[in-house]
C-alpha cells in the first residue's frame, strides 16, 4: 500500500489532477497492463512501439485506483466513471519522483547493489540474511523503470530496501541513485561487461562508481578488496568495507562438499561460523559482500548466520536441477560474461560427478571488438579444466571451438539428448539474448519420466 494521499502523489510527482476518484490509497504502482490488478495506480509510459497512456482507460474500467498518463490521454479521461486521473508532461519522470517520495516517507535505509556480475545473487543473499523487515527488488527490477516500481511496492514499516541497479552506460546508475538515495552501496566487481557500449574497463569502473558518488557524506561503500579500477573513485572521506581475501570481511577457513560451504568469516565486528547451502566459490564471495552489508547495518553476526539455511537464488541463476539417470544440471543461463563464465566453469569442474562434466555454452554478448578472443579464452579454459564435451549455441559460440555446435537452443536440445549419459554434470550458461532457458525447458521435457 502506497500510503500517500492523492494530493501528495500529485505534488511529489509533478502531476495535475484531472479527475478526483474515491477514497483510499493505491495498492501498488504498475506500468504493464498485462500485470495490472484492481486497486493499482497505473502509469502509462510512452514506449518505442506503443504509448502506455492508450491503456489507461482500460485500467480504469478494470478497477484502477487511478492512472497517470500524458496530457492528451488524461484529458480524454476527465469524464471517466471512476478512479483518479493524473496528467503528466513526462510520465516516467513522474514515476521516478513518486518513488523517491515514497522512499523518503518510508524512512528505510537503502542498500544499492551493482557490479559486472553477481549483483542479483548478492541481493538474494542480503535479502535473506538481514534480520530486519526487508523489501528487495524482484527479479530484474533494476532499471530506470523497474527500480521505482520496486520501491513503490514496499510496504509501510519496511526497514531496509535492497535495490539492484543495472548499468548500460554512463549516467544511468547516477539516475537510479537520485531516485533511491542509497545509504550503503555495494559494487560486486568490475569486469569486461558492456565493453561494446563503454569501450574500456576504466569507463566501466567510472560508471559503476556513480553508486559511490550517490552515497553522499554519510554513506558506506562495500567493495571488493582487489578492485584496482575503483581506487581512483574511493575518496578519502568515503567510509568503506572491503570483502575478499585480505579484506575487512574474509573467510579465515572454509570447507566444501557437494551442496554446502562451511566457513569461518572474519569481520570488523568479530568472527562467526557460517554454513551456506551452496558449494560454489563465487557464491562464497557473494556471501562475503552480503555479510559486509550486514556489518554496515549493525546486524549481529550470529543473527546473520542463523538465517543462512533460507538462502535461495533467483530463477536461472545457478539453479541445480536433477534429471533421470543421476544427471545434475546447473541452470545458470540468465546472463554471461568472461568473469561469470570463468566462475561457472571452475564450479562445474569442482562438482562431484560419476560421469563427465558437460558445458552447454551460449555466446557472451556486448564484448566489443575483442569478443572473439574472449570466447577463445573461455573455450581454452573449459578444455584446460577437463570439461567436455562442450556444446556451443549461437554464432558467437563458434569461437569457443566447441566439440558440438547448434544454431539455436532447440537444436542444442536434440544434440544434448543424444550426448548426455547417466551421472553427467551439466552447466547451461550464456548471455540472455541466446535464450538458453528454452534449452533447459526442452531438455527437461524430453528427459522427464512422463516424456
Amino acid at each position: 500500500m502506497i500510503e500517500l494521499a492523492p494530493e501528495g502523489i500529485a505534488d511529489a510527482a509533478g502531476l495535475e489532477i484531472v479527475r478526483e476518484g474515491g477514497s483510499g490509497r493505491p495498492a501498488r504502482a504498475e506500468v504493464d497492463s498485462r500485470n495490472f490488478a484492481a486497486g493499482d495506480l497505473f502509469s502509462g509510459l510512452p514506449g518505442a512501439n506503443a504509448d502506455g497512456g492508450e491503456f489507461a482507460a482500460g485500467a480504469l474500467d478494470a478497477g484502477a485506483w487511478g492512472v497517470v498518463a500524458g496530457r492528451s490521454h488524461a484529458v480524454e479521461l476527465a469524464q471517466a466513471d471512476s478512479g483518479w486521473v493524473f496528467a503528466s508532461d513526462d510520465p516516467l519522470a513522474s514515476l521516478q519522483a513518486l518513488a523517491r517520495e515514497w522512499r523518503r516517507e518510508l524512512g528505510s535505509r537503502v542498500v544499492g547493489i551493482t557490479g559486472s556480475t553477481g549483483k542479483t545473487s548478492v541481493k538474494d543473499i542480503v535479502r535473506t540474511l538481514l534480520p530486519f523487515r526487508v523489501h528487495a527488488s524482484p527479479e530484474n527490477f533494476n532499471t530506470e523503470v523497474g527500480l521505482p516500481l520496486a520501491i513503490l511496492d514496499a510496504d509501510p514499516g519496511t526497514e531496509i530496501l535492497v535495490l539492484e541497479m543495472a548499468m548500460r552506460g554512463l549516467g544511468q546508475i547516477a539516475e537510479l541513485c537520485a531516485i533511491a538515495e542509497p545509504d550503503v552501496g555495494v559494487i560486486t566487481n568490475v569486469g569486461p561487461v558492456h565493453l561494446e557500449l563503454l569501450g574500456t574497463l576504466e569507463a566501466i569502473a567510472e560508471a559503476k562508481a556513480e553508486l559511490l558518488e550517490g552515497l553522499g557524506s554519510g554513506g558506506l561503500a562495500v567493495v571488493p578488496v582487489d578492485a584496482e579500477a575503483l581506487e581512483p573513485h574511493l575518496a578519502d572521506t568515503l567510509r568503506t568495507l572491503t570483502f575478499g581475501p585480505g579484506g575487512d570481511v574474509h573467510a579465515v577457513s572454509s570447507s566444501v562438499d557437494a551442496r554446502t560451504t562451511e566457513a569461518l568469516i572474519s569481520t570488523p565486528a568479530g568472527e562467526q561460523s557460517f554454513a551456506f547451502p551452496f558449494p560454489e566459490a563465487h557464491n562464497l564471495t557473494n556471501a562475503l559482500a552480503a555479510i559486509a552489508v550486514g556489518v554496515a547495518l549493525d546486524a549481529r553476526l550470529e543473527q546473520l548466520a542463523r538465517r543462512t539455511p533460507d538462502i535461495t537464488f533467483s530463477r536461472l541463476r545457478g539453479e541445480l536441477l536433477e534429471l533421470p539417470g543421476g544427471i545434475a544440471l546447473v541452470n545458470d543461463c540468465y546472463n554471461a560474461n568472461p568473469i561469470s563464465m570463468r566462475a561457472a566453469l571452475e564450479s562445474l569442474a569442482a562438482m562431484p560427478a560419476d560421469g563427465r562434466r558437460v558445458a552447454v555454452l551460449g555466446g557472451m554478448a556486448e564484448l566489443g571488438p575483442g569478443e572473439a578472443e574472449y570466447h577463445r579464452e573461455i573455450g581454452a579454459l573449459a578444455r584446460g579444466l577437463g570439461i567436455g564435451p562442450v556444446i556451443g549455441v549461437g554464432e558467437l559460440a563458434r569461437d569457443y571451438a566447441p566439440d558440438e555446435w547448434a544454431a539455436d537452443p532447440d537444436q542444442a536440445v536434440a544434440l544434448a539428448d543424444e550426448l548426455l549419459a547417466d551421472g553427467d554434470a551439466v552447466l547451461v550458461k550464456g548471455s540472455r539474448s541466446v535464450g538458453l532457458e528454452a534449452f533447459t525447458d526442452g531438455l527437461l521435457a524430453r528427459r522427464s519420466p512422463d516424456a
